[in-house]
């Protein structure tokens, strides 16, 4: 198992896997379904396309899935090939071992593969899904689903014309609490929404990416020049290899890490495309390593339903990592915070009140007067404010749910719970962030068309 606390924490989860949670309602009792037994001859076999930490982390949950199988491993570091055996070896399709390699083209070639994990750096997201589906290959797609706006439609019509299934990895539109926190929404217990505050703080050098790079890492164990591929052609470099994100040559910085996690959450809830425009400031306070990702991000974007978006990601917050929303309405809030929503309500004012004690004697009791003819007095009751919270069951893993989603699209070829095109909305809507910092300026969207205006 990974030896990094994050991981560890982020896998501690996933013990209760193989059962399928339903939410804990206010009554505090929770309930649990088996997920149906697959026969064996209904297998569903899968290969891994980048073998790094979120690779690994995505596969540990899909083998928890009953009836599927990891039967090929790509990756450009052979200790990752290596580990990926001793992990998962045993057990394949022939019971010859795990297939592994270095160039994921072996593994399209392969027949006994149903589908894809693809969780390569960004900037291989769109040629490794394009080239799966084009090899008849279902695909589960890593966040943020592009790297360049120009990914975006090419992945989509590739799904379109192949009769693939594509679903982006942003495993909260499976979750129960943001279907909870959709289903509030939906029911107006808040009233008219009009603003959205979502962050995601962290304070630690391995939330900040510095993974550890391993101490046999060189041009021999890793093929540098298949990691660069679409990228600038640079000497070796074991930081840039093993800790891409922090570049945008391969990553898409915080906005394509974290933003876009907020993004899919607030569209799911809220049932929106996306916003119209946005803009972003931010900058490298802190983590000065040579990176060239801010690790401060804060911006503001418009949204057509006519409510604000507001995000935030500090990479040296002074505190434990923290993730959440604010949603605001006329007549309350609700907040998700790590497995819970919270609705704290206070409908608005059946009257509008009165100021009248810089007006004279005569005009107070003649204002008063009126007020009270147009307000009848009505017995005061007490004060109502209602406070609601729901949460998920101990252990409750939307990673396992959103999953069991992806292989069920797979066997009923029905489309996914997050197909190319909600994924593109979100990226593209978080990479707004990026080009709104660069260039200094707000920058239009058409959430409709995807389009840069």
């Amino acid at each position: 198992m990974p030896l990094d606390r994050r991981t560890f924490l982020k896998n501690a989860s996933l013990a209760a896997a193989a059962t399928k949670l339903h939410i804990l309602e206010a009554s505090g009792q929770a309930t649990t379904q088996q997920p149906a037994s697959t026969a064996a001859s209904d297998h569903l076999q899968f290969a891994l396309i980048g073998a790094g930490i979120q690779g690994q982390n995505d596969t540990r949950v899909a083998v928890s899935v009953p009836g599927v199988k990891l039967v090929a491993v790509a990756d450009c570091y052979d200790g990752r090939l290596a580990h990926c055996k001793e992990l998962w070896g045993p057990g394949t399709s022939n019971n010859v071992g795990l297939f592994t390699s270095r160039d994921y083209r072996d593994i399209l070639a392969r027949k006994d593969v149903d589908a894809v994990l693809i969780a390569t750096p960004d900037h291989w997201h769109k040629q490794a899904a394009v080239d799966a589906m084009r090899a008849g290959k279902d695909v589960y797609l890593e966040k943020p689903m592009i790297h360049l706006y120009s990914d975006g439609p090419e992945i989509i019509s590739t799904a379109r014309s192949t009769d693939r299934i594509l679903q982006v990895g942003s495993q909260r539109v499976s979750s129960v609490i943001y279907s909870k926190a959709k289903e509030i929404l939906a029911s107006g217990a808040i009233g008219q929404l009009n603003m959205v505050s979502a962050r995601w703080d962290r304070n630690s050098s391995l939330g900040a990416w510095n993974y550890t790079v391993p101490a046999d890492a060189s041009p021999e164990t890793c093929d540098w020049p298949r990691f660069l591929g679409s990228a600038p052609k640079i000497s070796w470099n074991a930081e840039r290899f093993f800790q891409w994100r922090k570049w945008h040559d391969y990553g898409s910085g915080v906005a394509g890490d974290l933003f876009v996690h907020l993004f899919s959450g607030t569209h799911f809830i809220t049932g929106s495309h996306g916003p119209t425009r946005g803009m972003a400031t931010g900058g490298l306070r802190f983590w000065k390593d040579g990176r060239d990702a801010p690790d401060v991000l804060l911006a503001l974007f418009d949204y057509p339903e006519g409510f604000n978006l507001s995000l935030r990601v500090n990479f040296v917050d002074g505190g434990d990592e923290s993730e959440g929303f604010i949603f605001t309405g006329s007549e309350g809030v609700m907040e998700i915070a790590g497995q819970t929503v919270t609705i704290t309500r206070a409908p608005r004012e059946k009257e509008p009140g009165y100021t009248v004690n810089t007006f004279t004697n005569e005009i107070q009791q003649k204002t008063i007067q009126q007020y009270r003819h147009r307000y009848p007095a009505t017995t005061p009751g007490a004060p109502y404010h209602a406070i609601e919270k729901f949460s998920a069951p101990k252990d409750y893993s939307d990673s396992y749910d959103h999953f069991s989603n992806f292989f069920a699209s797979v066997r009923s070829r029905k489309q996914p719970v997050e197909d190319a095109t909600f994924g593109f909305r979100a990226a593209g809507a978080a990479l707004l962030s990026n080009l709104s910092l660069e260039k200094g300026a707000v920058i239009q969207w058409n959430p409709e068309t995807m389009k840069l205006a």
